[in-house]
């Protein structure tokens, strides 16, 4: 097993783990309840943790993350077939169901 993202926010670890299992990759949670913990133990080692299950699939896990995260930065669009303004993470319009393109 190796790690493949730890973050302080669960939530996004949250996301993370969806993200690689809808792509087939097993991961499994580390410190998942370990916020309790702080005062005994560093912050930094009570954030949660994803660790993939199968090191062969660790590089691909490490690209679909990072993938994911830099999506999540970018810039919002503007639907070509409606013109309807629409957040980064929209892979189609939320007005009229058209694929985002390719080069935004």
């Amino acid at each position: 097993m190796k790690l493949i993202y730890t973050h302080e926010n669960r939530f996004l670890v949250a996301n993370a783990h969806n993200i690689l299992e809808q792509a087939g990759i097993r991961v499994v949670w580390k410190n998942e309840f370990a916020s309790g913990a702080i005062g005994e133990i560093s912050p930094f080692d009570s954030w949660p943790e994803l660790w993939v299950i199968d090191d062969a699939d660790y590089d691909r896990a490490i690209e679909i993350i990072t993938h994911a995260l830099s999506a999540a930065n970018a810039p919002d669009w503007t639907c070509t077939h409606c013109n309807e303004p629409n957040d980064a993470a929209f892979e189609t319009c939320w007005n009229c169901q058209t694929e985002k393109p390719e080069h935004t």
